[in-house]
């Protein structure tokens, strides 16, 4: 009977220590709303009439820039040299038969610096003849649309071959123009993904060939050892990273990668 009683009180006093410390965090954070030590933003969205035409364009412009905000990522990757440094950057790790090393993170992110780097005149000249005039209101949105891509426009023809852009051309049923300044970029756009794709597989291939004759190489000794239970990968991969070491082989990758848009 005294231990029911003992229990009893027990509960009771851990009952009322909860109590207790559920109004002392209520009072705590009735303090901290009611005295907050930091500015809370206020954001209103509100859906109305226009009073105006203005107000209507206003809306139409920020939702075309959302729009073209969210195609980024497609004009990083068809419009500029990612394409081509990525592939080639996959054909190293694939002929070095290193599986996921450097992981997938690490080539992207050095297509992408890359990228960076080799366009870096071309972004240059769009901020000093578009950009810029555009924001200090020397120029209209139309004017800097205009001179925007002329130099985007240059460097894709560049790297362009006549042979793929005439493809494009035809099947448009657009005739050549005379001036580089009045290709669309409907036809110039994959005419250049096109020439990037078949750039970049020329540049796989010959990086493939000191490899495969390593690979032939131990697999023709083995079998003349008579080991033909191991596998000729497991043999070659050292002395293909010891050859791709010795070579400074990501220098001479990425070297080659930068002059092949000069």
């Amino acid at each position: 009977m005294g231990k029911g009683i003992e229990v009893k009180k027990n509960k009771f006093s851990l009952g009322l220590f909860v109590l207790i410390g559920l109004l002392c965090i209520c009072c705590y954070v009735g303090k901290a709303y009611a005295q907050p030590t930091f500015p809370i933003p206020d954001l209103n969205l509100q859906v109305g009439t226009a009073e105006g035409p203005e107000q209507l364009v206003g809306t139409l412009q920020l939702l075309l820039l959302l729009a073209a905000l969210s195609l980024a990522p497609a004009f990083v990757i068809l419009m500029t040299s990612f394409t081509r440094v990525v592939i080639v950057l996959g054909f190293v790790r694939n002929a070095l038969a290193t599986q996921q090393i450097p992981p997938n993170q690490v080539i992207t992110g050095l297509a992408l610096f890359l990228t960076f780097f080799i366009m870096f005149p071309v972004f240059s000249q769009i901020n000093n003849d578009a950009i810029t005039p555009y924001l200090q209101e020397d120029i209209s949105f139309e004017e800097a649309l205009d001179q925007g891509a002329v130099p985007l426009r240059e460097f894709m023809l560049n790297n362009t071959r006549d042979k793929d852009l005439a493809l494009f051309l035809e099947m448009a049923e657009v005739e050549v123009p005379e001036d580089r300044r009045d290709v669309p970029f409907r036809s110039l756009v994959p005419a250049f993904v096109l020439s990037e794709l078949k750039t970049a597989f020329q540049m796989g291939f010959i990086l493939f060939i000191p490899f495969l004759i390593i690979d032939m190489v131990v697999a023709s000794i083995l079998m003349s050892m008579g080991m033909f239970m191991l596998p000729p990968v497991i043999v070659s991969l050292p002395f293909k990273i010891l050859l791709f070491v010795l070579v400074d082989g990501w220098y001479l990758v990425v070297q080659s990668l930068v002059e092949s848009f000069g």
